[in-house]
């Protein structure tokens, strides 16, 4: 089942919502408009041991959903 990410044309909230068919109608939870736009999702795989970057037993840093990850996307 995909997961969609919209933000509301009328009150600007993000949500989320599992579409279940194209005909299914979205609403915001917010203000209750079915006027929106749908964002591109972030997602991020980890490894097989979890680690990034060599032997150095850092976690790796991946963006937050729903948003670029605050610059590390190079657009800030």
């Amino acid at each position: 089942m995909p997961i969609y990410e919209y933000v509301c044309d009328d009150c600007q909230a993000r949500y989320e919502r599992i579409v279940l068919s194209q005909d299914q109608a979205v609403a915001c939870p917010h203000c209750g408009s079915g006027k929106h736009t749908l964002q591109l999702s972030v997602f991020s795989a980890g490894r097989g041991n979890g680690r990034e970057g060599g032997e150095s037993g850092a976690a790796p840093q991946f963006p937050a959903a729903g948003g670029c990850g605050r610059g590390t996307c190079g657009c800030h």
